[in-house]
Parts: structure tokens; sequence; C-alpha cells
């Protein structure tokens, strides 16, 4: 297969060449995360201000070894930089398995697939200015009097990160559901009628995510939860298979 020929839905590729695809997919992304990294990692005082501020006005992280300071601005800078890449990221793996859909099932999810990284961003504004301040002001000030409360540098480092990116992930499901239906993998009505599995699961999703007080874990799920009764609307209005048109009858032989 010659490089750089994007793959069709008609083509057949053996394993190697599937592998081969696969690997020039990977080694893009690592590139792009690679690239976004070194940008994060020199300006890591930006990035360590950015990261700081849902934190109370005044507080300072605090670090207890002389590695960690490095080490936990390599982490934020990690973390920046997955934000920063993750498009490109979705885009590799959206390239990757694209040519197995058929040219009708691409009209159905490209439309949807460009709202993907508008969904990220609002999932990542969501924890960052809202989830995040309100569920530290309430982990830090709990019983208060009966604790000297430090912020450690890796502990919080990692709680945010995970969770902006958790969220911006999370907030893909209007996308993920709208497609499945489009495709005809499950129906609306199938959607509606399973509500309670899906806020069970979405329950335990908020409830494993980073905080695990009960005002981040609601904080959390208050969202997932409207997201999804959205997602069953759009999908009840929008999300019908459209019916392909009828295959043209075989020209018949003139005998």
């Amino acid at each position: 297969m010659a490089r750089g020929r994007a793959v069709g839905h008609d083509d057949r590729l053996t394993l190697v060449e599937h592998l081969d695809e696969l690997r020039s997919r990977i080694i893009v992304s690592l590139v792009a995360f690679g690239v976004a990294f070194a940008l994060c990692f020199w300006q890591d005082a930006l990035m360590l201000s950015i990261a700081n501020w849902p934190l109370p006005e005044g507080t300072i992280p605090l670090t207890l070894s002389p590695t960690e300071p490095f080490f936990t601005t390599v982490e934020v800078s990690a973390y920046g930089a997955l934000v920063l890449s993750l498009p490109i990221i979705l885009y590799q793996a959206y390239a990757f398995v694209i040519p197995a859909f058929s040219p009708q099932e691409k009209r159905v999810v490209f439309p949807y697939l460009l709202a993907m990284p508008l969904l990220f961003i609002a999932g990542i504004a969501f924890a960052y200015f809202l989830v995040a301040p309100i569920a530290i002001n309430f982990l830090l000030h709990f019983n208060e009097a009966d604790f000297a409360i430090q912020v450690r540098a890796k502990e919080y480092y990692g709680f945010l990160g995970i969770l902006v990116v958790l969220l911006g992930l999370l907030f893909q499901m209007p996308i993920a559901l709208l497609s499945v239906t489009r495709l005809g993998v499950v129906t609306p009505e199938q959607l509606a009628h399973n509500r309670r599995y899906a806020i069970f699961f979405l329950s335990i999703i908020a409830a494993a995510a980073p905080g695990g007080d009960p005002l981040s874990m609601m904080l959390i799920l208050v969202p997932l939860v409207a997201l999804y009764e959205a997602s069953v609307q759009l999908a009840k209005r929008f999300g019908e298979p459209k019916e392909l048109p009828p295959a043209e009858p075989a020209a018949e032989g003139s005998g």
C-alpha cells in the first residue's frame, strides 16, 4: 500500500498493512503529544499558574521531597499536552477505523465528528471553571478546625488533570449516542427504556471520578444525566437511521 494515500472502504489490506497503518497513526499521535508536551514544559510557569487557579487564593501546593517539584511539573505538562493533543489523537483513531464504514455510514457519522472538539472543550471548561473550584473549596474546608490542611502538589494536580480529561471525554456522550442510533445499532426507544441502567452506570463513573465526596459526585452526575437525557431527545429527533436508496435493478441481458 502506498504511503500517504488514504485507505478506502473497498481496499483490501493484509494484516501487515493494517499493522503498518496503525503504527503510522500511533507515531503521528505520539509526535503530536511530544510537541504539545515540549510546549507545555517550556511554559511550565504558565501551566502551573493555570492549574493553581481553582485553589483558594494564596494557596501554594506543598512538595515533600527534592525531586517532587520536577516530576510534578512534568506531570502537569503531560496533562496539558494531553488536553492539547487529544483532538489530533482522536482524529488519528477516527482515520484508522473510518475505512470500515460504507460511504453511506460515513455521511451519517461525519457531521457528529465535527462537534467532538467543541464538546471536548465544553467538558474541560465545565470541569475547570465549575466542578473543580466548588469541589476543592468543599473538601479543603470540611472539618477545617480539626485538621492542619495542606495541599500536596502531586495529589492535587493528579486530581485536577484526571477530572478535566475525564469530563472532556464524557461530554462526547451525545455524539456517541447519536452516531449509534443513526447507524441503527440501538433505537431511541431503547435508550429511553434503559434510562435507569444508564443513570446507574453514570453514577458509578461519577463515584469513581477524582474527589469521591458526595458533592463532587453530584456535580459530575447531574450534568451527565442531563447530557444523557438531551442525547435521548436528540436521538428521537435526529437519530432515526436514514433509508438508503434502493439498489438499481440489474440490467437484463439482450438475449
